[in-house]
């Protein structure tokens, strides 16, 4: 009997992610590459990897979602980011009450999910503030990786970034460098202006007392959850499988 498969494809603006659930729903494929000057090559990139796993997306279910989803010859249908990135989460945390917050590279979403259904969201596409990208401006500027920006960060303090914008805020950490400010206390201040950006955001969703999850290209940086919860007032969940929130919410969604 032919095996059944699920496909769904989330070409971010930084990372494609690839998600295939088996026909039981379970996750038994997942992939994950930086998406390039190129959403067509990307997707198939993609496709060849498939099939290079037996899994010919043209004989199976397929959604693409993202910012690169119009690149997908080969997908069935497209799905908005925002309602793959809820269907994901339900489906990783096994909840249908819940608020996500969404770390993308250029983007950072909050969605807010009662009873299965998106409520309501809020959305900064306008400015990298808050994003994996402007982690990732910083730490070029450090000469670190981010994951090791999120690391020092525990161990530093008494520091902060006054601008929200990305240009400036790299003024500033050049700045700080130039002054001798260890470079702990500069990647507390780094991480600190994420967190209160992305608090920010959530205030209109008067997120309280709710269970929240953290997905995304930093949902594994255990510092900035931590962060996160301590702000909020609430436990930040995070799952390994929530950097492909949105593509597994495209394979629920067929």
């Amino acid at each position: 009997m032919k095996q059944e498969y699920h496909i769904g494809i989330d070409i971010g603006s930084t990372c494609a992610k690839l998600a295939v659930l088996d026909g039981e729903g379970r996750l038994v494929f997942r992939s994950l590459q930086p998406t390039g000057w190129s959403s067509v090559d990307t997707a198939e990139s993609i496709r060849k990897k498939l099939l290079e796993e037996g899994i010919d997306p043209e004989q199976s279910p397929c959604v693409a979602t993202g910012y690169g989803r119009i690149s997908v010859p080969y997908a069935d249908k497209m799905i908005t980011e925002i309602t793959c990135h809820a269907r994901g989460s339900m489906w990783i945390h096994d909840a249908r009450e819940l608020v996500v917050i969404d770390i993308g590279g250029q983007d950072t979403k909050i969605i807010r999910i009662e009873d299965g259904r998106v409520k309501d969201f809020v959305m900064n596409d306008k400015c990298s503030a808050g994003t994996g990208r402007f982690l990732e401006v910083m730490a070029n500027t450090m000469a670190l990786r981010p994951d090791e920006v999120c690391e020092l960060a525990r161990l530093g303090g008494g520091t902060s970034i006054s601008s929200m914008c990305t240009v400036f805020a790299e003024s500033e950490v050049i700045s700080l460098i130039g002054r001798g400010e260890s470079k702990e206390n500069i990647a507390f201040a780094v991480v600190e202006s994420i967190v209160s950006k992305v608090v920010s955001q959530t205030s209109r969703l008067n997120v309280c007392n709710e269970t929240v999850c953290l997905t995304g290209g930093l949902c594994g940086c255990a510092y900035l959850r931590e962060a996160l919860s301590e702000k909020l007032n609430c436990r930040v969940q995070a799952e390994p499988e929530g950097r492909y929130a949105g593509a597994l919410g495209a394979a629920l969604s067929m």
